[in-house]
């Protein structure tokens, strides 16, 4: 039996960049605080609180007060920047250089073009989609299905962007679909805003899939995108099992394999993969790599 941790595998840019910023705060100070999980793996969640980490909700800015308060990779609307600074709150943006592009892309089409409408592809109530829309006043439009397109007026010009973290695919369809429906096709300006990091990893993780006799894909159960992707894992490969942690994989899983890959959303951290890995190889006695 052979275990092959993928190397493509594991934290995005963006989430490297957030923890790592938590990181630098943490060695200057006993608590820094954390709107939000800095990542949906409640693993690395745990590591980093045990370091000083304190994760808040929204509601508990507003008892906060001359302190620090780090804002994860999804971005944030301007409002939590303005609820900071009125309670004298100091914050550590870990924003993702992608999201807040994207934000102030949305922010200058918002502003240049009020009779507009921002159509915004993705996920309700995802942190990332929430900060997109207070670009616009809470404006923008979210379609997350075909269904919700009703919601558009196709006799106005509408500006289509999309979270960063959604399928190519569907987005290029969207996009077919709402400009068969407006009544003037010149009104509709699409914007291609998806992570180039995160989409590709999609080819590469049907390929890594198959050439493997059962797959081990470790993730956060709260995490979007590790439910998108251990999706494309199954439908490459039926033997495709969904784990959080090592004491979740059993014998059964990988009796009669000899070929074991184990791979993770962007949102798994590698030394968690390779927890499993290794808990693999233990009842093999045999190679990993």
């Amino acid at each position: 039996m052979t275990v092959e941790v993928d190397k493509e595998s594991g934290f995005c840019p963006g989430v490297v960049s957030a923890i790592r910023k938590a990181e630098g705060e943490l060695k200057t100070r006993r608590t820094l605080y954390c709107l939000g999980d800095i990542v949906h793996n409640s693993m690395e969640v745990r590591r980093l609180e045990e370091l000083g980490l304190v994760t808040i909700r929204k509601e508990d800015l507003e008892g906060l007060s001359d302190t620090k308060v780090l804002l994860r990779a999804h971005g944030e609307p301007p409002a939590t920047y303005q609820l900071a600074a009125s309670r004298g709150i100091e914050i550590v943006d870990a924003t993702c250089p992608v999201v807040l592009q994207l934000q102030k892309k949305i922010r200058r089409m918002y502003e240049a073009e009020p009779d507009s409408q921002i159509v915004i592809f993705g996920k309700h109530g995802h942190a990332e989609v929430v900060g997109l829309v207070g670009q616009t006043d809470n404006t923008a439009i979210v379609v997350e299905h075909d269904d919700e397109l009703d919601k558009i007026d196709y006799s106005r010009p509408v500006r289509l962007f999309s979270q960063t973290t959604m399928s190519v695919e569907q987005f290029r369809q969207l996009c077919v679909e709402v400009g068969r429906r407006m009544k003037n096709p010149s009104d509709l300006q699409t914007y291609d805003t998806i992570c180039r990091q995160v989409a590709n990893r999609i080819p590469h993780m049907r390929a890594f899939a198959m050439r493997h006799d059962v797959v081990l894909f470790v993730s956060g159960r709260k995490s979007s995108n590790g439910k998108a992707l251990f999706e494309v894992c199954q439908s490459a490969n039926p033997r495709s099992y969904f784990v959080s942690q090592p004491d979740e994989v059993s014998a059964d899983m990988v009796q009669g394999a000899e070929s074991i890959g184990v791979c993770g959303a962007t949102s798994t951290p590698r030394w968690q993969m390779e927890q499993v890995a290794s808990r693999v190889a233990q009842w093999s006695g045999k190679n990993e790599c």
